[in-house]
C-alpha cells in the first residue's frame, strides 16, 4: 500500500513540476510538484523499511519438566508477521 502511494505521489508531482505548463496566480504548481515528489520519495523509503521489518520472524523453543508428572514438556512458539 505505501509503495503504491509513494509512486503515485511521485508521479503526480513529476507531472506538475515538469509536464504541466499552466500558470495560476494563487499557487506555484511547479513548487507543489516538487513537494509531492519529495513526499512520494519519503513514503517509498518508509514503505521499503516497513516491508523489510515485516519479513522477520521470531521462533522460541522452551523445554521444561512438569513438576506434577515429571514429564519433559517442550513448548514451541513461532511468530510470523501478518501479510496484507
Amino acid at each position: 500500500m505505501s509503495l503504491g502511494l509513494g509512486i503515485v505521489l511521485f508521479a503526480i508531482g513529476a507531472i506538475l513540476a515538469f509536464a504541466l505548463n499552466v500558470t495560476v496566480d494563487w499557487i506555484d504548481l511547479q513548487m507543489v510538484g516538487y513537494i509531492l515528489m519529495a513526499a512520494g520519495a519519503v513514503v517509498i523509503v518508509l514503505g521499503i523499511i516497513l516491508i523489510a521489518r515485516r519479513r522477520r520472524s521470531i521462533s522460541t523453543s522452551r523445554t521444561a519438566v512438569d513438576p506434577a508428572t515429571g514429564e519433559r514438556v517442550t513448548r514451541d512458539e513461532t511468530s510470523t508477521p501478518e501479510t496484507y
